[in-house]
């Protein structure tokens, strides 16, 4: 029996210190391992929306005088366009500041309407003007001073004279024949009044800018453009 309890005290003795020493870790070793944890977490987190903002920008300034080659998204014209519409488009090629491109191509674009005139009939020949609004980078946009684009419909004047003159020349003719001199004159009366009709039927020739039409504008004003470094 003393031979039993000896052998059980024998391995108790040899068993139950592995056991704690296996269910328990020093200080020093626990903080180690929370340190460790601790510096893995900080190093996955993402970054903050404020350390995402400033991380690695440099700031460019585009001069005046800059030209910006835009491609419109939308068919403009001088009879449905107005004064003040605003209107779609995107950078055709990118602008580059000492081999750093700091507007990409296909960058969103706003332009405005800042002249329209529906083409009048007889003499008033249609206009149509548009000009950059703003421009936008890495999701900000910027506020742009651009020249203006302009177009102008061509003076039909030459060809409206033309048109009644040869109207009253063939009235006159058509007269002629019907009745002497007489005739000829109310015949010019008549084939004019019609070649005017006719010329204020055909003489209106409107502007229209087509969409993914590319345009051309200088930069009137320094812009100032912040871009991921």
């Amino acid at each position: 029996m003393v031979q039993g309890k000896s052998f059980v005290v024998m391995v108790l003795s040899v068993v139950l210190p592995l056991a704690l020493d296996g269910c328990t870790t020093s200080p020093s070793a626990a903080k180690d391992s929370d340190s460790t944890k601790t510096a893995a977490a900080a190093k996955n987190e993402p970054k903050s929306a404020l350390g995402r903002l400033f991380e690695s920008r440099k700031e460019f300034v585009i001069p005046d005088g800059t030209t910006i080659r835009v491609t419109v998204d939308e068919t403009l014209s001088s009879d449905n366009s107005h004064v003040g519409d605003i209107f779609a488009a995107s950078t055709s090629e990118p602008v580059v500041i000492d081999g750093n491109v700091v507007i990409p191509k296909g960058a969103k674009v706003s332009g405005r309407v800042v002249d329209a005139k529906e083409s009048g009939r007889l003499h008033v020949p249609a206009r149509l003007a548009v000009a950059l609004n703003s421009i936008e980078v890495d999701s900000k946009s910027y506020d742009v001073q651009s020249s203006t684009y302009s177009l102008k419909g061509r003076n039909h004047n030459k060809r409206n004279l033309g048109f009644i003159g040869g109207g009253a020349a063939g009235g006159a003719l058509i007269g002629g024949l019907a009745g002497g001199g007489a005739g000829a004159l109310i015949g010019s009366a008549v084939g004019a009044g019609a070649g005017t009709a006719g010329a204020a039927a055909t003489g209106k020739k409107e502007i229209t800018l087509p969409a993914e039409t590319r345009l051309s504008f200088r930069l009137r004003q320094p812009l100032a453009v912040s871009v991921k470094g």
